[in-house]
């Protein structure tokens, strides 16, 4: 009998134990599933912040005017216009003129104001059109001129159209005579070209990211020209070719070490480097490029390096025992074999290196650039950093491009990564 009590206290025993195991297995599912579920939330919020500030920015606010190109307004012979003439003619006198046509009572210090309803880039697209037609000296066109970012801001809901209301920066008689455009059908919201085809600009309403993304490009096409290679046949070196001893291992602990230091560490070795000692020109993609290939160098030595480890011993052997070389080995069969891993490791470094900002600002990508660079050589500006850029404008209206251009490089970063999902799913062989 007591043989029988001490079994079933031993039973009870154990399923109490293993109650609690079970219990705290729950536990520790609840808790990993929480922290997946919290995470996820504060990632939407994020994207959400983001979308519902960036997504106003693809659009711009547009203003019709009747715009009367009149000879002796913008200083210009009409028997014969020269290029140079018309480059430089007074098209914000002619913009004047159709404000003043389109609201004949205004007068005195508010056509100042009046004025202000258009973009002081609006002469830009007349100075184009005439140019390219000179016949439309002396005509009238109805032309749709970009409006001032204020007037985009209230037409968008970002600031008050209340007459009076705090934080406006539209007096009561600009909130006038635009809802009186409004109700003439002369205001428009149209797709913001000029966002992907203009470069930088102290006005939000002119401000593009076409200057940048050629900046990215250039850098980036730099950083793969010399980080591919050099990573690869370090790898292959380090992996197929290079003596195991103090000296390897000390070269793949710095290898590893160089993976984890900060970014901007690396920046100043480029500014100490490239541009103080060998003088090249600051805050072109040329250098940029270079110290993107410093950070990209380690990840993609470590991604080669592992996916040749993962081409099977075999291949090596039959290949040598078929009377390969060593090399031969290497070029005809292990690297071709690998390569899926290493474009992959290759892909996520230059994302990687597409979104560093730290490193860049220490070599001088920090400047305002308005023109689009031609080459490496000229001064640019690249993704990252013109969101570092817009975000400290305290301009209303350049919070949406930054969020929109926050929008633009998470779709680079996206699509770069998709690309090596692709590959990976589309080359890799299980041995």
């Amino acid at each position: 009998m007591e043989n029988a009590a001490a079994a079933v206290d031993r039973t009870k025993a154990v399923a109490t134990r293993l109650k609690k195991r079970y219990a705290s297995e729950r536990r520790f599912k609840a808790l990993g599933l929480g922290a997946i579920v919290l995470a996820l939330g504060f990632l939407g919020i994020l994207l959400v912040t983001i979308l519902s500030n960036g997504m106003t920015a693809f659009v711009q606010t547009n203003i019709r005017l009747d715009i009367t190109f009149d000879a002796e307004t913008l200083g210009v012979d009409p028997a014969k216009p020269s290029a140079d003439s018309l480059a430089s003619a007074n098209y914000g006198g002619i913009i004047k003129n159709a404000l003043a046509k389109a609201f004949p009572d205004v007068s005195g210090g508010q056509r100042r104001q009046l004025t202000k309803l258009v973009s002081t880039g609006a002469d830009l697209p007349l100075r184009d059109m005439l140019m390219a037609n000179p016949g439309l000296l002396g005509t009238t066109a109805s032309v749709w001129v970009v409006a001032g970012a204020d007037v985009d801001m209230a037409m968008k809901g970002h600031v008050s159209r209340v007459p009076g209301a705090e934080g406006n920066r539209l007096t009561d008689a600009q909130l006038g005579w635009l809802e009186e455009l409004e109700k003439r059908g002369d205001v428009s919201k149209k797709f913001n070209t000029a966002l992907f085809t203009t470069g930088d600009s102290r006005e939000p309403e002119q401000a593009g990211l076409w200057g940048a993304v050629v900046g990215s490009f250039f850098s980036l096409s730099i950083t793969l020209l010399v980080c591919f290679p050099l990573g690869v046949a370090t790898a292959v070196y380090l992996e197929e070719f290079a003596p195991k001893n103090k000296w390897t291992d000390l070269i793949e602990v710095n290898i590893n070490n160089l993976a984890a230091v900060p970014s901007v560490v690396f920046g100043l070795l480029g500014l100490a480097i490239f541009l103080n000692f060998f003088g090249m020109p600051r805050s072109a993609p040329l250098v940029g490029g270079l110290v993107l290939a410093l950070i990209s160098l380690p990840t993609i030595i470590i991604a080669g390096r592992a996916a040749m480890k993962a081409v099977p011993p075999s291949i090596r052997e039959a290949a040598l025992g078929l009377g390969a070389s060593k090399l031969q080995m290497v070029t005809d069969h292990v690297l071709p074999l690998s390569m899926p891993g290493i474009l992959t490791g290759t892909i996520l470094g230059m994302a990687h290196a597409l979104g560093e900002t730290a490193p860049l600002l220490m070599i001088g990508m920090v400047a305002f650039i308005v023109d689009i660079p031609a080459s490496p050589l000229d001064p640019s500006a690249v993704l990252p950093v013109q969101v570092y850029l817009w975000a400290d404008s305290p301009e209303r209206a350049f919070v949406e491009r930054t969020s929109a251009a926050i929008m633009v490089l998470l779709f680079f970063l996206a699509m770069m990564n998709l690309a090596a999902i692709l590959l990976r799913k589309k080359f890799e062989r299980r041995w």
